[in-house]
């Protein structure tokens, strides 16, 4: 296993596939998930000559299961410690929902270089939960919920998540792929139930705002319109119009777990982004 070590002794797991020469791509993973997430997309860059480089959020996966850290701004920290550690250059950084936010602080902060371009899926920036200045946000009650039933029963509300609103399975009409469900559940029960549970404060209700409005690099906000985790009109646009250099890309009916329900439509379409 491929590790980092942090500055708080936080041992980050990664993968690294394809020539140390090539572009490369930083994948960062949604809640409560890990690298193997971004396995179709790790594929498919890789095919297309890229190095493709993947890491298990702390608490999540094979990293360490921490007892601190769970916030944008340890996360950011630890992705800068992987970029340190592997020497990134004008890297890509493509983020999935909560992965969206964390690409978000990250690439706002990061050293000169280290970043090329990024891409922004189904993210959570500029914030999710609803306030006096974000009145079209998610009540707390919904956030509220989500770490009672994680408290509960974590194991049952892995299957009900995956199973209902994150890949749309929930709609009338749709075609329910049980392996991508049995997958999420895998994925998350890997990690910490401590981590998972604070994780859910860091990507609702942390402000990305001003992140975005000091990204100087590209950035694809892409969306999907049916998005029943992180809703369409109180995310992508808005993160969209305070992005310097972005590029909004809005998927007609599609779900959060878009990358994973229809990978043939969204990876040609980050490909054509990332080589523009």
């Amino acid at each position: 296993m491929s590790t980092v070590t942090t500055s708080d002794g936080t041992s980050i797991f990664y993968k690294d596939w394809g020539p140390r020469d090539a572009q490369p791509i930083v994948f960062h993973h949604g809640w409560p998930l890990s690298a193997d997430d971004w396995d179709n997309q790790m594929l498919f860059f890789l095919a297309h000559g890229y190095r493709v480089i993947a890491h298990d959020r702390r608490g999540h996966g094979r990293s360490t299961q921490t007892a601190t850290g769970h916030e944008m701004d340890t996360y950011a920290a630890d992705v800068a410690a992987l970029t340190d550690e592997l020497d990134l250059q004008g890297a890509f950084h493509i983020g999935h929902s909560t992965g969206g936010g964390e690409v978000t602080r990250y690439v706002a902060r990061a050293k000169p270089g280290r970043v090329g371009k990024a891409v922004l899926v189904s993210a959570v920036p500029p914030i999710m939960v609803k306030s006096a200045t974000n009145p079209g946000g998610l009540p707390i009650e919904a956030f509220d919920e989500m770490r009672t039933a994680l408290a509960a029963n974590r194991s049952q509300f892995y299957i009900d998540v995956p199973t209902g609103p994150f890949y749309g399975f929930n709609r009338p009409g749709a075609k329910v792929l049980q392996g991508l469900i049995d997958n999420w559940w895998r994925q998350g029960m890997a990690g910490a139930a401590n981590a998972h549970y604070e994780c859910i404060k860091a990507f609702s209700e942390t402000d990305f705002n001003e992140d975005l409005r000091k990204i100087d690099v590209p950035v694809l906000v892409a969306h999907g319109t049916d998005d029943q985790i992180v809703p369409y009109p109180d995310s992508a646009p808005l993160s969209a119009k305070l992005l310097k250099h972005s590029t909004l890309k809005s998927y007609e009916r599609l779900p959060h777990g878009m990358l994973s329900t229809h990978p043939d439509i969204l990876n040609p379409d980050i490909l054509a982004f990332l080589k523009a």
